[in-house]
């Protein structure tokens, strides 16, 4: 670990960066450029006193999970998160899986979304990030581990994920989730995590795995559908997604057309903030 490497990258990025950069508010007049310690912090989801340290080169060493975390919140592209890694000394990690660093161009769009739902998932369908609206009308999907993080997984093996979709919709949803894995399969290889999941599921589900049979590839740019909120019943709503150059993450973006019923929903949801959702039965 080159705590002194370390502690100076980090200050240097903080400098560089912008409230507007992150999604942040810029307040009253800043005495020194960039963010303050205690805001990037706050979006590493960790303590402005370990932090501090960490740029005054002490405390401990900081686990993969926390630079994960730092790389995100100082929007790092995935040479300076590697870089960031190594002066920790972490062995960076492997590009060869689905990404899980997300992509900074996809963040700067996301942090200004603010009244619509919005998130951030892999090409496994793992959600990455959540706006405050999208867990108002998703609930928390941060929570899962394992296979269980991607929602085609989840799809086939918990009941419960369907209930936010009107019954006669769910045969399309699975037909796309499936040609969505399939995309994904065909450019990460049978041995990549997209291939553990194709043969979990082929064993766990017969519909997937008759539908894995169709040979069905597709990644949807645009869609309409009706989600069903536990609070507010049914909400039309229509689906725009933006993929990185790689094609290994996505922004989901969700809207209603002003003055529909749907807008009206969302306005509402705006308002009602996080719901109970049904516990999550999914295995690990």
């Amino acid at each position: 670990m080159d705590r002194a490497a370390l502690a100076d990258f980090l200050r240097r990025r903080r400098e560089t960066l912008q409230p507007a950069d992150v999604g942040l508010p810029a307040g009253a007049r800043r005495r020194a450029p960039g963010l303050r310690r205690e805001e990037v912090a706050a979006l590493a989801a960790m303590s402005t006193d370990y932090y501090t340290r960490l740029e005054q080169q002490r405390g401990p060493q900081p686990s993969p999970q926390m630079l994960a975390a730092l790389a995100r919140a100082l929007r790092l592209t995935t040479g300076e998160r590697d870089y960031l890694f190594r002066v920790a000394g972490q062995n960076a990690p492997a590009r060869v899986t689905t990404a899980t660093h997300v992509a900074p161009a996809l963040l700067r769009v996301l942090d200004r979304l603010d009244d619509t739902p919005a998130l951030i998932f892999s090409n496994l369908g793992e959600i990455l990030v959540q706006n405050r609206m999208a867990e108002a009308l998703f609930g928390d999907r941060s929570g899962h581990t394992g296979l269980a993080r991607s929602e085609i997984y989840r799809w086939f093996t918990d009941p419960a994920e369907r209930l936010r979709y009107p019954e006669d919709d769910r045969p399309r949803q699975s037909r796309a989730q499936v040609a969505n894995l399939r995309a994904a399969y065909g450019s990460m290889g049978p041995r990549s995590r997209a291939g553990e999941l194709v043969r979990v599921l082929q064993k766990a589900s017969p519909e997937f795995a008759e539908l894995w049979e169709r040979h069905e590839v597709a990644q949807r740019f645009a869609d309409h559908k009706t989600l069903i909120h536990p609070e507010l019943g049914p909400i039309e709503l229509d689906c725009q997604v933006l993929f990185t150059e790689d094609q290994s993450q996505a922004l989901l973006v969700l809207t209603a057309p002003p003055r529909s019923e749907g807008h009206e929903k969302l306005k509402l949801l705006a308002v009602l903030g996080n719901e109970r959702f049904p516990a999550d039965t999914t295995p690990a």
